[in-house]
């Protein structure tokens, strides 16, 4: 069971204001917006649900609960950052995943923990979360569904901003995906690696693209 102060520091690192750069990434969504793939609420709301269900924020999910398990093994916490590495589709979302989680381990150091120095020098960010929270005694179900959960309002925000949505639309997206990401959260504690999968495609060309914008915003 995660403790209140533990809670606390959860909810701090995937809070908006954490110094990780999380608001300049859009990790592709600024493409379908810009090609109006996404154009409404319910275009942000599917292409959202789709990668949660189909794409990188799954198997970011199921990397961050792996890397909780192996906190105490540097040597399972550098294969699995090699292979969150490997499963990156453009070379926006490489510097995109690689750019947060060495700033998140930067800041996240204000609560030391030995255990941080098993991860290795170049760490994805679900990675860096993952062994972060284990580091801090966070349950891997509670760190699980607040990482998804802040990668599903750092999308919705793209949205607001670039659609663009209303506040209160955008809100209602994310209240219509929280069971998706709670059923997520749940699957990707109990999955192995070999559940590692992904067929959002529509999402890997939309990062792919997004180098080659003519007016670009986010850096992803």
């Amino acid at each position: 069971m995660t403790t209140p102060q533990a809670l606390q520091r959860l909810l701090t690192w995937l809070s908006p204001a954490f110094p990780v750069g999380a608001f300049a990434w859009s990790a592709g969504l600024e493409t379908a917006i810009a090609e109006r793939a996404v154009h409404d609420a319910a275009t942000s709301r599917a292409w959202i649900d789709g990668n949660l269900h189909h794409g990188g924020l799954r198997t970011d999910a199921i990397l961050l609960a792996h890397a909780h398990r192996a906190v105490g093994d540097p040597h399972t916490l550098g294969e699995l950052a090699d292979l969150c590495l490997a499963l990156t589709p453009s070379s926006e979302r490489h510097q995109e995943t690689l750019a947060i989680g060495t700033a998140f381990l930067a800041a996240a150091r204000a609560w030391p923990s030995p255990l941080l120095d098993n991860l290795p020098a170049n760490c994805p960010y679900p990675i860096a979360v993952g062994a972060s929270a284990a580091a801090n005694d966070i349950t891997v179900e509670d760190a699980t569904i607040a990482f998804l959960s802040s990668a599903v309002q750092s999308q919705v925000s793209v949205a607001v901003r670039l659609v663009p949505l209303g506040q209160t639309a955008g809100l209602a997206v994310v209240a219509a995906l929280e069971p998706h990401v709670t059923a997520l959260a749940a699957t990707a504690v109990a999955a192995s690696l070999a559940d590692i999968g992904s067929i959002a495609y529509a999402t890997d060309i939309a990062q792919m693209r997004h180098e080659t914008l003519g007016t670009r915003i986010f850096r992803s």
